[in-house]
């Protein structure tokens, strides 16, 4: 039993991290899901460097469990590097969960896999390990992560924005005036951060106009009322292009999960990478009063 859960179980999934990096390799996976991409999107390197990690960790956890057969101190070594990579892996899916819409299903396998390497090694201290997972997963759940979401799925108008922002401010005054409803977007979301970092804009209010043939960008406080004021009065049709906005294609763009630097524009306040309390919005779709 010790040989099947030291050395046959850890060879296992070595083979299956090695079949994920190569087909990687060749720009495919065995995961396929939404979940597995955007989880990617939260590393702050290539995930294929991830997968070489694993690979080297898993194959020393192989040697460590074959030499823990007969030596003591080895076996030591082998506990202490199982128990560290279930803690490595609960951390990474946990975070998962609670910033993605899904989590990564390799993730999972390796999760699981490792889990049962502990099972079969020591069952009499797997109850410890759980604990140890539950408090990961309670404790990050406890913090205010921002979700890596889309925000812009039906047709309408999306205003990225803060509440201390006195340009911002003056968009949802005259939105308000005019009865114009719109979807209110907070900078405190990670998405929507990283949308601007993206399209190179470093100040708020941006308002995204979506509708069905196309997608248009305006920024600036004085450059959205203008456009509703030109709207209003007929002189804007839906071919015109002016200075003041940027049609962007309705195909959906890559998001990183960087965030902004302090920058300036006119017309806008710039962006930090802090965000006092107050900036935190609902993200529902309302008309402000």
């Amino acid at each position: 039993m010790r040989f099947f859960a030291r050395v046959f179980l850890p060879f296992l999934l070595l083979g299956y991290i090695g079949t994920e990096t190569y087909l990687k390799l060749q720009h495919t996976s065995l995961c396929g899901e939404v979940g597995c991409k955007l989880a990617g999107e939260l590393l702050n390197f290539d995930p294929l460097y991830l997968n070489y990690f694993g690979l080297a960790g898993v194959f020393m956890l192989m040697i460590l469990g074959f030499l823990s057969l007969k030596n003591k101190v080895f076996e030591t070594l082998f506990f202490i590097g199982l128990y560290g990579a279930i803690a490595f892996e609960a951390t990474i899916l946990s975070y998962q969960f609670v910033a993605n819409p899904e989590p990564c299903l390799f993730c999972l396998g390796i999760f699981s896999s490792l889990l049962l390497i502990a099972l079969f090694s020591q069952w009499q201290r797997f109850a410890i390990t759980l604990a140890i997972i539950i408090a990961i997963f309670a404790g990050l759940n406890t913090l205010a992560v921002t979700k890596n979401k889309a925000f812009i799925s039906k047709p309408g108008n999306y205003l990225i924005q803060s509440k201390t922002c006195p340009h911002c401010k003056k968009v949802k005054a005259y939105f308000a005036e005019k009865e114009i409803l719109y979807t209110p977007i907070s900078t405190k979301e990670a998405s929507a951060r990283s949308f601007l970092k993206f399209a190179g804009i470093s100040s708020i209010p941006v308002l995204i106009i979506n509708d069905t043939q196309k997608r248009t960008l305006i920024v600036g406080d004085k450059n959205i009322i203008a456009h509703f004021e030109k709207k209003a009065e007929g002189e804007t049709s839906p071919s015109e292009t002016t200075e003041t906005e940027t049609s962007i294609s309705v195909n959906p763009l890559e998001i990183t999960s960087d965030f902004l630097s302090a920058g300036g524009a006119s017309d806008g306040c710039a962006l930090t990478i802090t965000e006092t309390p107050s900036c935190d919005d609902d993200n529902t779709s309302r008309q402000e009063p």
